[in-house]
């Protein structure tokens, strides 16, 4: 239900996305994070509800999927808005930095989770 729709009828994803079910891009996981662009472009188009809702969590860097839980929304209609508001220019994506593994160090971690295990 969006904010709003005080009717209380609910409103299916297929209807938010334009009956879009993929994302025009590949650009997010679901620990990227998005941050709304200050000042905002001028759009062409009044954005629709969902998308003000967005740009208005995307205010701070937001992860993907943390933004999907706040509204409330499956994580693939999230996507696609999100796409529909990078093309705009009114979103920037972050990917998630690369972290560096050695091996020897998850060995270890594993090791210390095995005798935690054994202790309870």
């Amino acid at each position: 239900m969006s904010e709003g729709d005080t009717s209380g009828r609910l409103v299916r994803p297929f209807t938010l996305t334009g009956g879009r079910t993929r994302p025009s891009r590949a650009d997010f996981t679901l620990i990227a994070t998005v941050t709304a662009v200050d000042p905002p472009p001028e759009w062409a188009v009044r954005p629709q509800p969902e998308h003000a809702r967005i740009l208005r969590w995307c205010a701070r860097p937001v992860a993907v999927a943390e933004l999907a839980a706040h509204l409330d929304l499956p994580v693939s209609v999230i996507v696609i808005l999100l796409c529909d508001l990078l093309e705009a220019g009114r979103i920037t994506v972050n990917p998630p930095h690369p972290v560096h593994r050695d091996p020897e160090l998850d060995l270890n971690l594993l090791q210390k989770v095995r005798d935690g295990l054994d202790r309870l």
